[in-house]
């Protein structure tokens, strides 16, 4: 049933305060819940610090007190809402724990918006970052078996394989190629944008939480495995904002972020498999409403232009987290060695590629290959989860061989 949040009206703002008793959730129980539901739950939070990110830059440079005064209001709400969202998480699992559910977050949710992205180079930049998030939890998975003696199958159930993917190793770039190329605002379609702003978000939210968790270990090798892997984290953020057209103007990105709220709550609400979890996407979703409303007003009184006309006239079908191992397994065997060079991507290393890992490695294993050497040494092989058969990658490379002496 199609569902145009334009035509519906939330709960007025001036209800929407909640008092600390409302705000005390109920975390779900780490041992007991679909590890989809915490990825339900780690993504809203990133969509709902990039909500509280935009309005407070938004702020900075808005000269007008009444539109500061809503941005602030909205704002209060979209912070009760964080609090709400990311409380949901167990206090009982370890960072290392949560970390392995964000990996399994970027990389079931970039997978299904590049099945979805109707633009070829924006589902070409989702699928090489993908093959990147994926090896990042086959790191620290093998990390959480050294430090927690457990293992990250445990967390993501057999939802998301975790094997090697484009070794972390090469992913460091120089930053000037890990701009891409916009898509055009007055081109591209709704959805392209949501995608772009969907991912962007989870991503920032990555990025920010290992700057701030990294140095908590006590242990060397988790210490330098999150510094490494948060400028990947880095990379990518630059990777998917550069993919938004800088000429929307603030209104219009105003109201392409509160339709986006309002399409990952709906979406999760009708998604969710935990009932309490599934009332708090419902009760977001009708308050997501009426900000939409309120910032398509703004948009038609401030840029003198109809939302309807930048906006999907309903919203796409739901965002969905399910297991995508078939099309990461052809990802594996046929974009694993790509780079990036410039805006497009290319094959082969190319000098200033080369140049970067030599400044950046200076000639030593990075952590990225220390954690997996030092899992050899002290359990006989590395940690992996998947089904039994050879690495796609390691098949593909033996039909190239094949096939070259033929």
């Amino acid at each position: 049933m199609s569902f145009n949040p334009l035509e519906h009206r939330g709960i007025p703002l001036d209800r929407q305060v909640r008092n600390w008793r409302e705000l005390d959730v109920e975390p779900v129980d780490p041992d007991r819940s679909d590890p989809y539901t915490k990825c339900r739950i780690i993504t809203m939070n990133g969509i709902e610090v990039e909500a509280v990110f935009f309005s407070h830059h938004f702020n900075r440079i808005c000269p007008d007190p009444e539109v500061k005064k809503q941005l602030a209001e909205v704002r209060f709400i979209e912070q009760q809402q964080q609090k709400a969202v990311n409380w949901l998480l167990p206090g009982q699992a370890s960072v290392l724990e949560t970390t392995i559910s964000y990996e399994q977050v970027a990389v079931d949710l970039t997978a299904w918006v590049s099945r979805m992205e109707p633009d070829p180079y924006l589902q070409q930049a989702y699928e090489f970052g993908v093959l990147e998030d994926f090896d990042h939890l086959y790191r620290y998975a093998n990390l959480y078996e050294m430090i927690e003696h457990r293992k990250a199958e445990k967390i993501v159930g057999d939802l998301t394989e975790i094997m090697p993917g484009r070794p972390t190793l090469v992913e460091h770039r120089h930053p000037a190629d890990n701009l891409r190329d916009p898509y055009d605002k007055n081109k591209t379609e709704p959805l392209s944008k949501l995608h772009a702003l969907t991912i962007m978000s989870a991503e920032q939210q990555t990025m920010n939480f290992y700057m701030n968790v990294g140095p908590q270990y006590m242990e060397p090798i988790a210490r330098q495995l999150y510094q490494e892997i948060g400028l990947i984290e880095e990379e990518h953020v630059t990777h998917y904002e550069s993919l938004v057209d800088p000429g929307e103007t603030w209104w219009e990105r105003l109201v392409n972020h509160e339709y986006n709220e309002c399409y990952l709550y709906h979406s999760f609400m009708e998604t969710e498999t935990d009932p309490k979890v599934k009332a708090i996407w419902e009760l977001h979703l009708n308050m997501e409403l009426e900000h939409l409303r309120l910032a398509c007003d703004l948009m038609r009184r401030h840029d003198g232009r109809d939302p309807e006309s930048i906006l999907a006239p309903e919203l796409p079908p739901p965002v969905t987290f399910e297991p995508n191992k078939e099309l990461l397994r052809n990802l594996l065997a046929t974009q694993i060695d790509l780079t990036t060079l410039g805006a497009g991507y290319v094959r082969d290393a190319h000098e200033r590629f080369e140049r970067m890992q030599e400044q950046i490695h200076g000639g030593e294993k990075p952590p990225s290959e220390q954690v997996i050497d030092q899992h050899r040494e002290r359990f006989g092989q590395e940690y992996r989860h998947q089904p039994e058969g050879p690495h796609p990658v390691e098949s593909f490379r033996e039909l190239r061989i094949r096939d070259e002496e033929s």
